[in-house]
């Protein structure tokens, strides 16, 4: 028989036996929540910076700016280029554009289709090097619309068995390293090559070249930069970018005998600055870091000019540089959001840098079906904020 003490004894015991079985759960419970909560926060970091396979539609930025491009979705409200925007300039000479462009992994072009399916435009599917292949040709076709006069060189390894379906494309194999990590490196050398060509066969025509890298859309004539500004020998780009002010995805040369020859020295001193002081750069942004060394290190040089987005010429190393805004002349999608505030309406070229050659697929097939280059610029203006699969 237990006592009325003894039981309450008992049952005293029992509500510590349990209160010390619940410790070992509140302890854990506070950790469990703190995973959930990690692993819900991981989920939404990974969706966030996940690379799309398909086109994201959002707000077009330069709403306000009169002197920017206006988009209800992908409709254009008001006009990017006046009416003689495809006349050619008064001189007449002809433009070629010149990029440098390699298969990689020993992938002949009736090899393309065995190197795995990875992407898929519009109604295309497309194999890596198949995909590399149709920025290519969307960057001649580009060119065929908007300066239908002007032809694309592309500066290749012999062993790079390439063959372009455009019309207006010819293929120059030019000895050289065009591995990834020396590609840029090989980019400038290639470029002095040519211009030693061309010196080599002059007939005394006058043609303008200007390289660019492929991965760009000519969206209105440029041809008129050789008549508007008549005494430089060699072009740039420029943005209001402190580390990295210069892009080297365009370079004009003009095309006389005495713009080759400067052009030419030019370059010949910007691939001395890379391999002497960037090669640990060589795979990527050597080639600018090089092109800012020698236009700062002339003594005459402002650096806040690139702060304003107006052209201007200096003289540096020898040669006659005329300096272009890249808000027009080398737009690109994810600063037209930012430090461009849009798309300017007389902008001439789109460069899809980075992660975004699918939007470059996708701007052509639209303009394949539309004929219509505002109404496209809204797609790309309102669709590069995204960063997509390639």
């Amino acid at each position: 028989m237990v006592s009325r003490r003894d039981y309450r004894s008992l049952r005293s015991c029992s509500g510590w036996r349990r209160f010390l079985l619940l410790v070992p759960v509140l302890v854990v419970l506070p950790h469990l929540s703190s995973l959930v909560d990690y692993s819900s926060t991981r989920a939404k970091t990974s969706t966030r910076s996940k690379k799309l396979d398909h086109l994201v539609l959002g707000p077009a930025a330069g709403l306000g700016f009169p002197d920017r491009l206006h988009c209800r979705g992908t409709k254009a409200l008001n006009k990017t280029h006046t009416t003689t925007s495809h006349v050619s300039g008064a001189a007449g000479n002809g433009v070629s554009f010149v990029t440098v462009f390699t298969l990689y992994n020993n992938t002949s072009l009736g090899d393309l289709k065995s190197s795995g399916v990875v992407s898929v435009v519009g109604n295309v599917t497309y194999s890596k090097p198949e995909r590399s292949m149709a920025v290519l040709h969307a960057f001649a076709y580009f060119i065929q619309v908007s300066m239908p006069k002007s032809n694309v060189v592309i500066l290749t390894d012999p062993a790079s068995q390439l063959s372009i379906q455009a019309s207006n494309v010819m293929v120059e194999p030019i000895p050289g390293d065009y591995s990834r990590g020396n590609l840029m490196l090989q980019r400038i050398m290639s470029y002095i090559k040519f211009l030693e060509m061309k010196l080599e066969k002059s007939d005394g025509g006058m043609n303008h070249y200007i390289f660019t890298d492929s991965d760009i859309a000519v969206v209105d004539n440029i041809e008129t930069i050789f008549d508007k500004h008549p005494d430089f020998h060699i072009a740039l780009t420029f943005r209001n970018n402190k580390d990295q002010p210069l892009n080297s995805g365009f370079i004009a040369v003009r095309g006389t005998r005495e713009g080759i020859l400067r052009a030419k020295v030019f370059l010949e001193q910007v691939l001395k600055a890379y391999k002497t002081k960037y090669m640990k750069a060589s795979r990527m942004l050597g080639d600018q870091l090089a092109l800012v060394w020698v236009v700062k290190s002339h003594p005459s040089f402002e650096a806040k000019r690139f702060t304003k987005p107006q052209a201007f010429t200096q003289e540096i190393a020898g040669a006659s540089v005329l300096f272009l805004p890249c808000a027009l002349y080398n737009w690109t999608p994810p600063e037209g959001a930012g430090q461009f505030h849009g798309m300017p309406l007389d902008v001439k070229i789109v460069h899809f840098k980075g992660s975004r050659k699918r939007l470059m697929l996708e701007a052509w097939n639209f303009h394949k079906t539309t004929s219509n280059i505002p109404d496209m610029l809204c797609l790309v203006l309102g669709s590069g904020r995204t960063k997509y699969d390639f």
